[in-house]
């Protein structure tokens, strides 16, 4: 089982920042696509972005023009920078491959919870 790990996640209030850092094993950074993901209580789990080895970035709706995926290929590290947040956001964030994600990849996630 592959081993990443979901951080970064808290309370914050409606407009609000938060980053989001996901650390990976370094033959899985290398080689795949890493995206964020999103499940929100009674809803499916939804891809928000993608990051490709290369670093070329590509986003999908709600995360589009307010969140931005990153990466430091020294750490091993993606990042999710998100801003603007609303209350819709409130989910459980999880980092895995970029649409394709493995089943035996997925973490505990990070929970986020937009609220005043």
């Amino acid at each position: 089982q592959v081993q990443l790990v979901e951080s970064g996640g808290g309370l914050v209030q409606p407009g609000g920042s938060l980053k989001l850092t996901c650390a990976a094993p370094e033959q899985f950074f290398r080689v795949y696509p890493m995206g964020w993901y999103r499940q929100a209580p009674g809803k499916q789990r939804e891809l928000l972005a993608v990051i490709a080895p290369g670093g070329r970035p590509d986003y999908y709706e709600p995360a589009l023009g307010r969140f931005t995926i990153s990466k430091d290929n020294t750490k091993k590290e993606v990042y999710l920078q998100m801003t603007n947040l609303r209350p819709e956001d409130t989910a459980v964030y999880y980092c895995n491959v970029g649409r394709s994600p493995r089943n035996d990849a997925w973490g505990q996630g990070t929970q986020v919870t937009v609220s005043s």
